[in-house]
């Protein structure tokens, strides 16, 4: 074997590794459909709810409650999330809801809820 196709080989392993870390599920992370969702906001005393969304994208609607952090800086206002409370998280699809759990996961966050398919989803349910 040459050294392009183990170059070749090598460059195809990162892209899937870095496709599956990026997209893999978040360990102990409820993954809640609208209805859940719902329910388990209206059930909790202790929580707290984010909008992982861009400002500008709250326009297009949010959830009642909802405190807006975006994913964007996440990292650096940590400090406003506290530990002790249920994380329930929101986004457009879903998609970086999980990312922000992730990052939350890995600092120690431990009780943590997305909103699968984000807002998108919620209308969806909203409008029936």
């Amino acid at each position: 074997m040459d050294f392009k196709w183990m170059l070749e080989i090598l460059i195809i392993a990162a892209l899937i590794w870095f496709v599956y870390k990026r997209f893999a599920g978040v360990k102990d992370l409820k993954n809640l459909m609208p209805d859940q969702f719902q329910n388990e906001l209206k059930s909790n005393q202790k929580k707290i709810l984010i909008d992982v969304r861009e400002p500008m994208e709250l326009q297009q609607g949010y959830i009642p409650g909802a405190i807006n952090i975006p994913l964007s800086q996440m990292k650096k206002r940590l400090s406003e999330i506290p530990k002790d409370r249920k994380i329930f998280l929101y986004c457009r699809s879903g998609m970086r809801s999980m990312q922000a759990a992730r990052i939350l996961r890995k600092d120690g966050y431990r009780d943590l809820a997305h909103l699968h398919g984000g807002i998108v989803s919620w209308k969806r349910k909203l409008a029936k």
